[in-house]
């Protein structure tokens, strides 16, 4: 489990390899990975908009921007969350995901939260200690 608080609303993702969805053979690396925002602020805010950065283990970089999350945009209200479980492949056993959402307060304030950085790694990657 990844983690990051960013003016109160906190930010928790899972990744999961998809053996299913993936086809080795084939450069095609799959993951799922499901995210928490919890709002734990005190004043109710709506995500609005997405930006990932998403690096494949050669390094390669593909940025996606967007409208909301899976076709939504939730307004959390004080202590309540939202989850939604999406996609990611790459042609590569291993990368890493980072981002942000833009989220607009009550009072019609934007600002970014974080989304921690988390790691992309199937049973194909080669292990290396650092």
């Amino acid at each position: 489990m990844y983690e990051a608080v960013t003016n109160g609303i906190r930010v928790r993702v899972q990744p999961d390899y998809s053996e299913q969805q993936s086809t080795p053979v084939d450069n095609r690396y799959f993951w799922t990975y499901t995210v928490e925002i919890r709002n734990e602020s005190g004043i109710a805010v709506q995500l609005r908009t997405r930006h990932w950065r998403i690096t494949d283990q050669q390094g390669r970089l593909e940025e996606v921007r967007g409208r909301g999350v899976v076709g939504k945009t939730p307004l959390l209200k004080p202590g309540e969350s939202f989850s939604y479980t999406s996609g990611c492949p790459l042609s590569t056993p291993s990368g890493i995901m980072v981002g942000s959402y833009q989220m607009i307060d009550e009072k019609g304030a934007a600002f970014d939260v974080a989304i921690p950085a988390f790691s992309l790694d199937s049973p194909f990657a080669r292990r290396t200690v650092n």
